[in-house]
C-alpha cells in the first residue's frame, strides 16, 4: 500500500517536472518569438553552457587581439598613427569588459574566465597567433580581421540574451570605426612607393585565409552552430557569414588596388556566390590546438600581465572589503 509520505513526494516530484515544463514552454515561446532572455530568467543548463562559452570566447579574444597591435604602438609612423592605434587597443580592452561583464549575469565569475584562459582551457579567435612583422599588417587586421568580426558581430545585436545583445550594439559601431582606419591604411600605402604597395599587398596576402577561417568550420563539420541558431543566439551559419564577408571584400579590394590571394576566386552566376579555393583546414586546425605561430606568446604574455596585475586586484578587494565594513558599521 502507498503511504500518504509517498504520495506527498510523488506529488511533489510531479509539480517540480510541471513547472519545469512550463519553463522550457515559456523559454521556447520567447524563441518562437524572437524576443529577449534576460538573466533573472528560466533557462536550459544547455543554453546557458553555450553562452558562457561563446561570450567569455570573444571575451577573451578581444583582450588577446590586444598584443599584435600594441607591439606596433610605438613603432607607427607617425604621432597621428600612434595616437588612433593607442585608442583601438583601448577601445579592444573595453570590449573584453563589456563581454566578461555580460557572461557574469549567466553564473560565472570574472576569475573563472580568466583562469581558464591563462591555463590554457579556453578558447579565442585563432586569428590572434599570428604574427605581424610590418606596419602594414596594422591595415590589414583592421581591414579583414575587424572586417570579418563586424560580419560575424552584426547578427549578435540581435541576439536572444539580452546582455550580450545589447553589448554588441556598441561593440560593432567601435569595430566599425577600426575597420575603415585599416582600410585607410592600406589605401594610403597603396598610393605610396613600389616598397610600400609590396608591403600592404604582402599584409593582404598574410591576413586573407586567416581572416576567413574566423568563421569557423564548414557548416558539416561545426557542431555547435544549428544549435545555436536554432536558439536564436546566431543568425547565420559559418559558410553563409564567409560568403557575405567575401562579397564585401572584393568590391573594397579594388577600390585599392590590392589582389586577393585566392586565383580561384570569381561570382558564379548560377549559384548567386563566389567559388573559392578550398580553406586550408589543417592549419586552422593546427593553430586551434596551439601550434600556431604565436599562440606560446599570446598566452605568456597574458599571463605574465595577470601576475604583474594581482596586486592591483589585491588592493581592489582591500579596498571594497574595509567599505563593506565602514557600511556595516
Amino acid at each position: 500500500m502507498t503511504s500518504p509520505a509517498d504520495l506527498s513526494v510523488a506529488g511533489a516530484a510531479r509539480g517540480e517536472q510541471s513547472g519545469d515544463e512550463a519553463a522550457q514552454a515559456l523559454f521556447d515561446d520567447l524563441i518562437a518569438k524572437d524576443s529577449r532572455i534576460e538573466p533573472r530568467d528560466w533557462m536550459p543548463e544547455a543554453y546557458r553552457k553555450t553562452l558562457i562559452r561563446q561570450i567569455s570566447q570573444h571575451a577573451h579574444s578581444e583582450i588577446i587581439g590586444m598584443q599584435p597591435e600594441s607591439n606596433w604602438i610605438t613603432r607607427a609612423p607617425s604621432l597621428k598613427r600612434k595616437a588612433i592605434l593607442m585608442a583601438k587597443v583601448q577601445d579592444e580592452a573595453g570590449h573584453g569588459l563589456y563581454l566578461y561583464s555580460a557572461a557574469q549575469t549567466l553564473g560565472i565569475t570574472r576569475e573563472e574566465m580568466m583562469l581558464q584562459l591563462i591555463e590554457g582551457r579556453a578558447r579565442y579567435s585563432s586569428i590572434f597567433n599570428y604574427t605581424t612583422p610590418t606596419w602594414a599588417d596594422m591595415g590589414a587586421i583592421g581591414w579583414l580581421v575587424d572586417g570579418a568580426a563586424i560580419c560575424n558581430q552584426v547578427p549578435l545585436c540581435r541576439a536572444s540574451y539580452g546582455p550580450y545583445g545589447r553589448a554588441m550594439v556598441r561593440i560593432c559601431k567601435e569595430e566599425s570605426f577600426h575597420q575603415r582606419q585599416g582600410f585607410e591604411i592600406l589605401l594610403e600605402l597603396m598610393q605610396g612607393t613600389e616598397a610600400q604597395r609590396e608591403m600592404a599587398q604582402g599584409a593582404v596576402d598574410r591576413w586573407y585565409w586567416p581572416s576567413l577561417m574566423m568563421f569557423g568550420p564548414p557548416d558539416d563539420q561545426s557542431p555547435n552552430s544549428a544549435q545555436s541558431m536554432a536558439w536564436n543566439i546566431k543568425r547565420f551559419s559559418n559558410d553563409d557569414l564567409r560568403q557575405r564577408f567575401v562579397g564585401m571584400l572584393v568590391p573594397q579590394a579594388e577600390v585599392l588596388g590590392v589582389t586577393l590571394p585566392d586565383p580561384n576566386l570569381r561570382f558564379n552566376d548560377a549559384t548567386g556566390q563566389y567559388d573559392m579555393s578550398e580553406i586550408d583546414w589543417t592549419e586552422f586546425n593546427e593553430v586551434l590546438a596551439g601550434r600556431g605561430p604565436a599562440n606560446a606568446e599570446r598566452l605568456r604574455r597574458r599571463r605574465e600581465a595577470h601576475e604583474d596585475g594581482a596586486w592591483v586586484r589585491e588592493a581592489a578587494a582591500e579596498y571594497a572589503r574595509k567599505q563593506a565594513l565602514k557600511s556595516a558599521a
